[in-house]
């Protein structure tokens, strides 16, 4: 019966991430640096406010568009960090993670033959949804623009058919950010323009810098901007799956009708979680920020040392090393290295054909890991 499936989605795969972390997952004393999973525990504060709503029965359906209290602490807390103004009522969904909220989004914006435009190398939560969708994904080779989706590329790709550009700042997989300056600039190519954007900022609690800067600040650019934020990287959350969806109503009506028949609500107990992690965890992430900021510093250093040049990650916790000088693909450096050095990176062909020759290095690890991990990568390295 498999002939009868819709071919689209035969025609995606699993995440490459995750296919090369159970490919190496059974090695014999691997260390792995593939996972972007925060090491630190949703803090203690969060896992109570959860315990309480299920003791006193919180389980049940709450507004498709999540529990108008956690909207309004949402809206609260955008306005407060990055001056985005959205109405709780009508403009801000809360979602199942910052996954299902690109889902819904590409969903609802995207129509048969349309293009959409995304940086290369780049996270790929993103492609298959928009080949689902019957619409084009266009990457962009950033490589030599320190990994930054910039306004010159961006007019060199647009074509009639662009729908939709994607702009995930700070990144995954390469961890840079667009500053000010670059988003003004896109801000103001775009502006006239019939072409949405979906601004990723689920690590924008993680800049280094301290100060994050959202597209849909700019002049001209709320209308046509979806935000996608949410608690997993900044509280460490991820598998209470909470995400937020930020749109102009206009927008976000429709983003709604999408979300209610994909998933009715995000969970209840969850929901409960995040409200008390925006209410009185406004800080949370600041602890945790100031050591993945040491962890890439120290891994940078390393990879530097080692002859690699990356780029330095401006927040988030991933860093993508040149491997293109050892003449092997980015899957067989990494089989290599996990075989012969007893560690697991992420192939670069992961997240695009941009991807190829690169590695990911994830230091969402304590320090003990790294250390041990980039002794490792320097050792295999020496041998090659």
């Amino acid at each position: 019966m498999e002939h009868l499936l819709n071919p689209r989605v035969k025609s995606i795969e699993i995440s490459g991430i995750r296919q090369f972390f159970n490919m190496v997952a059974d090695y014999e004393n691997m260390i792995s640096l593939t996972i972007g999973q925060p090491d630190f525990h949703t803090p203690d504060h969060i896992k109570e406010a959860a315990k309480d709503a299920i003791d006193q029965n919180q389980t049940t359906y709450t507004h498709n568009a999540g529990m108008i209290e956690l909207r309004k602490a949402a809206g609260h807390f955008v306005q407060s960090r990055y001056g985005l103004t959205y109405n709780p009522q009508n403009e801000i969904i809360t979602t199942s993670g910052a996954s299902q909220a690109i889902d819904i989004t590409l969903r609802t914006l995207l129509t048969e033959g349309s293009e959409v435009i995304l940086p290369g190398p780049v996270y790929p939560g993103y492609e298959p949804i928009i080949t689902l969708c019957g619409a084009t994904p266009v990457h962009v080779d950033t490589s030599n623009n320190a990994f930054k989706l910039t306004r010159d590329l961006i007019e060199k790709a647009v074509t009639e058919r662009t729908k939709c550009i994607i702009l995930p700042s700070p990144s995954n997989p390469t961890g840079v950010a667009l500053s000010e300056q670059e988003l003004a600039d896109i801000s103001d190519f775009l502006k006239d323009k019939e072409i949405f954007v979906l601004s990723d900022e689920i690590y924008s609690e993680l800049a280094f810098s301290g100060t994050h800067t959202s597209i849909a600040q700019f002049d001209g650019m709320r209308e046509k901007t979806i935000v996608i934020n949410g608690l997993s990287k900044s509280h460490s959350m991820t598998g209470w799956r909470i995400g937020f969806l930020f749109a102009p109503e206009s927008i976000a009506k429709h983003l709604l009708k999408v979300h209610q028949y994909n998933v009715s609500c995000a969970s209840s107990i969850s929901q409960h979680a995040a409200l008390e992690a925006l209410q009185n965890g406004l800080t949370d992430a600041v602890p945790m920020r100031t050591q993945y900021e040491e962890r890439m510093n120290f891994v940078y250093n390393r990879l530097v040392e080692m002859g690699l040049s990356p780029v330095k990650p401006d927040g988030a916790f991933y860093i993508l090393p040149s491997i293109e000088k050892f003449g092997l693909s980015s899957f067989d450096f990494a089989m290599k290295l996990a075989k012969e050095g007893n560690l697991a990176v992420v192939p670069g062909s992961a997240f695009s054909t941009y991807g190829e020759g690169y590695v990911r290095i994830s230091f969402a690890y304590n320090m003990d890991i790294l250390k041990e991990g980039m002794d490792r990568l320097e050792s295999f390295l020496s041998s090659l």
